[in-house]
């Protein structure tokens, strides 16, 4: 056997374990030999090997009985069950703001934390550690720039940025449990693939996958599905529902052990009458029509589960054609039931067995051909093509060892090494908390360092690719300073007005307080702190700021109570102007305002009432032997406190007065007589008479301004 172009690939499945031995030349396979050999018991379960030692002897009977015709087997190539595969959907937020756009590097450990915590997520559901399952792939569902979505992350700035991903893992102890087996057995693993991946990678080449195909290969236990479409893999299922129904339902059926039923399950596929004989020892001859009808249901169920798995891997709908394989899928009726409840034509539901596989030659003494071999001959061909093998690497001094099924990257060793990325990155730094005027302002530390990461002594990143072999050392990322700022850094720069006040130019200046007490622009700010900016906004405030509150003492209504009311006395009230308007204290003022104030002035009692039109007295000119002579009668008199006021007193703000208003009598003739001095003559004797203009009156006679009044005296008569 030439050994450098041949291949020994092995599948192990939960019925039987199948061994096949290829060869390659110029691109075409050739099978040179296939055994197949059914555990003994009950060793596999799933898809995953619950019996070491028993799987492993049934593949050192293999093994030594090809050996018998090729020669020396030292290494086989195998695959893991499509079943023991997990998908986990999960997402990570990370915090920027203030910080630089997002880098490569940024995204990628972002992304790689959402996969850890996927890994996580799946690893707490079964309760084991996040390391015991491998990664072999994830793909981005979305990223967002605060809660908004975005093409890519890269350059972006905002407040916050997520990504979620959908990552597929692989348990460790499924590729351990198949090492295990393959050790007692003597052999060394070459390759691993996983057996929905060797099934497509024959029957469905990537020239095919931008057509929406469904592959399902049906075993003993479990029913595998893989969909692809737009030219890639999109989704692997599995249906807990397999060939073993169909036996189980013959058994129960005809009474029959379970490997006799097996063994009439598979004689229907050729035979037209099958003979069986029951647990009670009487045999009997079914016919192919009668058996397929006592387990229609058996049917009808493992077509109603796996149409229904393709439909909900599929986004509800059929896909455009269905590939079977494994030996299941050779139940009677199965292709035609599946085509019916998928709403697909008949034709678009087919059994594929080896010789759909391109480029493959099967000799022709080789009997078996069918369906179950369509994932042996693929598994051997993967490896051949594909080469899945493990990489060590070193992390920090710790083994690693990696499920190379692509291009892998320090950020897979770390994902492995169980090491959690999202702690690798400095933490910021602590922020500070501070109120500002009422409002809560957060002011950011500065930002943690990103990690420090070495492959064999030179720098490198989370994406750099890793070789068998690679030393990796992680340093986690110095954490960033505490936020540290001063008041007017926090501030910027104090508001200012200046306005002018009675003439005269003055500058305000906002205060600032920290935590009550005036501060400083050059204090520091603490944490917890309650900062106010304090601006007067009135010019009552502007006033007391400038310690001028006393010019607004006086510049207020001059009022007096009289008689019980209280009036306003205006020409005496002190006035506020801004811009010459009259406005009150708690007017608002701007930069460049003119202000002025006037002050009350005291009033005497003859300009008070002068302001209140109330006549003090009533007058009249007349003449008096040729001069001219005023007349005065009290029209009003103000009392305070009792006592009687002066014209020229003064009347202090808020004094109650009485006023009290007398009746206007008309002045008579007697009246001049309290002005003018009378003299008499000498020569004249005491008999007088009263002239008004120039006519006779008596004492008694009114008088009307500009009357002119005279006394005649008689002249005494000389004896």
């Amino acid at each position: 056997m030439n050994h450098e172009a041949s291949i020994f690939a092995l599948d192990i499945g939960t019925r039987s374990v199948v061994g096949v031995i290829l060869q390659e030349k110029d691109g075409t396979y050739q099978v040179l030999d296939m055994i197949m050999k059914e555990h003994d018991e009950r060793a596999m379960l799933d898809g995953q090997i619950h019996d070491v030692p028993a799987v492993a002897k049934i593949i050192m009977e293999i093994k030594e009985e090809l050996e018998q015709k090729y020669g020396p087997l030292k290494k086989v190539s195998v695959a893991a069950a499509g079943r023991a595969l997990k998908t986990e959907r999960a997402e990570t937020t990370l915090w920027i703001a203030g910080k630089p756009m997002m880098t490569k590097e940024d995204v990628i450990h972002l992304e790689l934390s959402a996969v850890q915590q996927a890994q996580a997520k799946l690893a707490s559901q079964q309760q084991e550690q996040s390391h015991h399952y491998y990664c072999v792939g994830y793909s981005v569902v979305h990223y967002k720039i605060d809660g908004q979505e975005i093409g890519s992350l890269i350059d972006q700035q905002g407040t916050e940025a997520t990504v979620e991903v959908i990552a597929t893992f692989l348990p460790k102890i499924v590729v351990e449990s198949l090492l295990a087996a393959l050790q007692r057995a003597n052999l060394e693993m070459e390759a691993l693939t996983l057996e929905p991946i060797a099934a497509i990678n024959v029957l469905i080449p990537p020239t095919m996958r931008r057509l929406n195909v469904a592959l399902v290969d049906i075993g003993a236990g479990t029913s595998d599905i893989a969909i692809t479409d737009l030219g890639t893999v999109v989704a692997y299922g599995m249906v807990p529902i397999a060939g073993d129904e169909i036996t189980e339902a013959i058994s129960d059926q005809y009474l029959l052990d379970f490997p006799l039923a097996e063994k009439a399950k598979r004689e229907l596929s050729t035979n037209e009458t099958v003979t069986i004989t029951d647990i009670l020892g009487f045999e009997t001859e079914v016919s192919r029509k009668e058996m397929i009808a006592a387990v229609s249901d058996a049917i009808d169920r493992l077509a109603h589960a796996i149409s229904e798995e393709i439909l909900a891997l599929n986004g509800g709908k059929s896909p455009k054609a269905v590939m079977l394989v494994g030996g299941g899928s050779l139940t009677p009726e199965l292709p035609k039931r599946l085509a019916h409840r998928l709403q697909l034509p008949e034709n678009r539901v087919a059994i594929r067995g080896v010789e759909a596989i391109q480029k493959l030659h099967v000799t022709p003494d080789m009997k078996a051909r069918g369906p179950e071999l369509v994932t042996p001959v693929g598994i051997a061909i993967a490896a051949k093509q594909n080469p899945v093998q493990y990489v060590s690497v070193y992390v920090n001094d710790q083994l690693i060892r990696l499920f190379d099924m692509k291009q892998l990257t320090i950020g897979d060793c770390l994902l492995t090494s169980g090491i959690p990325l999202h702690k690798l990155y400095g933490k910021p730094g602590m922020a500070l908390f501070v109120t500002v005027n009422g409002q809560t302002v957060t002011i950011p530390g500065t930002y943690g360092q990103p990690p420090l990461i070495m492959k064999n002594g030179d720098p490198a990143s989370l994406d750099t690719p890793v070789q068998d072999g690679d030393q990796i050392v992680v340093q986690k990322g110095r954490d960033g300073d505490p936020a540290s700022i001063q008041l007017k850094d926090l501030i910027d720069e104090l508001p200012h007005k200046a306005v002018t006040i009675n003439g005269e130019r003055y500058e305000v200046k906002a205060t600032v307080y920290q935590n009550g007490q005036v501060a400083s622009p050059d204090n520091n700010v603490n944490d917890r702190d309650v900062i106010v900016v304090n601006m007067p906004e009135t010019i009552e405030e502007l006033l007391a700021e400038l310690h001028l509150s006393h010019l607004l003492k006086d510049a207020t209504p001059f009022t007096v109570r009289i008689n019980d009311a209280v009036v306003e006395i205006k020409p005496f009230s002190g006035a506020l102007y801004k811009n010459r308007i009259e406005v009150k204290p708690s007017s608002s003022f701007e930069d460049g305002d003119m202000i002025e104030i006037i002050s009350q002035a005291a009033p005497t009692v003859r300009e008070l009432a002068e302001a209140k039109q109330i006549r003090l007295t009533h007058s009249i000119p007349v003449r008096f032997n040729g001069e001219i002579v005023t007349l005065f009668k009290t029209a009003a008199e103000f009392y305070y406190k009792g006592q009687l006021l002066k014209e020229d007193d003064i009347v202090e703000n808020g004094a109650a007065l009485e006023l009290i208003e007398k009746k206007i009598e008309p002045f008579i003739f007697q009246d001049i007589f309290n002005y003018v001095q009378v003299d008499i003559p000498a020569s004249a004797s005491r008999t007088f008479t009263l002239l008004k203009n120039g006519e006779p009156v008596t004492f008694y006679e009114p008088l009307a301004p500009g009357d002119h009044l005279e006394i005649l005296w008689e002249n005494v008569e000389v004896q």
